[in-house]
């Protein structure tokens, strides 16, 4: 069953998703933590809070913000969709050339953070069954 992305219902499907293969993906090996304020969401307030932490080793992508973080990345909806899901390297270059991506904080360690994160058969996997439980509307 597809959800509107970043809905309450997609946030438990991806977590099941995620938790699932967790013990078959490889370490991230760059420890980073980032909040991601993501605005133009088409529901509830309008703007959701979450963050990304790799330094368990593993990717960590929740709701809510960290105390501590490396960088603060505010974004669009559409864009937010576009790296999370749809994993489109051009919208999100264009998108960051184009000022709808900001960054507050060590940009290094969110570029390392992309680099980090594993592009093997495990990872194409998650990636096709996060886009099927994803309305794209």
């Amino acid at each position: 069953m597809a959800h509107q992305f970043l809905s309450p219902e997609w946030i438990d499907a991806a977590r099941e998703i995620r938790e699932r293969y967790q013990d078959d993906a490889p370490d991230i090996g760059v420890a980073v933590r980032v909040n991601q304020v993501i605005t133009d969401v088409p529901f509830g307030e309008g703007t959701i809070d979450a963050h990304v932490d790799t330094s368990s080793g593993r990717i960590e992508l929740e709701l809510g913000h960290l105390d501590a973080v490396d960088a603060t990345i505010t974004l669009g909806y559409d864009t937010a969709r576009a790296l999370l899901v749809e994993r489109d390297p051009a919208k999100v270059m264009h998108a960051f050339m184009s000022g709808g991506i900001t960054v507050e904080g060590d940009l290094m360690k969110v570029m390392a953070m992309q680099v980090a994160q594993p592009q093997n058969d495990l990872a194409d996997i998650i990636a096709a069954e996060i886009l099927a439980i994803t309305e794209l509307d």
